[in-house]
């Protein structure tokens, strides 16, 4: 009866996490068809897991939807590091021009699609690549 009670719990905390670690990858928070540019300044460039953040500030001139502190979600370090990203991408004061996903609520939080570098190249957040018309292609079957 002890083992069977200890298979339990054991099950239930199992099925606890794998609940928990689905929720957290869902995209549902953001507006995934909707790309906004945000060009602004790094205030903050965090590597660390389980996402990279970028912490930017659009001034005002730009518009106004884009104006203020924006913290942008990327993803995790060895998946940003195989498109090219290291922890020196960025400091603090360097300009940047960011492409993602604004939150459905309208919060000042970013999905990162892809960040333009000043000589013209992207870095991406993962393998998803725009569609010709520049367009987000659509979330895959497991919400990504």
């Amino acid at each position: 009866m002890k083992a069977m009670k200890i298979l339990v719990s054991s099950l239930g905390g199992l099925l606890a996490c794998a609940t928990a670690a689905y929720a957290h990858h869902s995209f549902a928070m953001f507006e995934m068809s909707k790309n906004v540019t945000y060009e602004g300044v790094v205030l903050e460039y965090n590597w660390e897991n389980p996402h990279t953040h970028i912490i930017i500030k659009v001034p005002a001139g730009h518009d106004k939807e884009t104006v203020g502190t924006w913290d942008v979600e990327g993803g995790a370090v060895n998946i940003m590091a195989k498109q090219g990203w290291n922890r020196a991408t960025f400091k603090p004061g360097d300009p940047i021009k960011v492409v993602g996903h604004p939150m459905k609520d309208g919060s000042k939080g970013v999905s990162l699609f892809y960040v333009i570098m000043p000589d013209g190249k992207r870095l991406y957040h993962d393998i998803a690549r725009p569609n010709a018309d520049g367009s987000a292609p659509p979330p895959s079957a497991n919400g990504q």
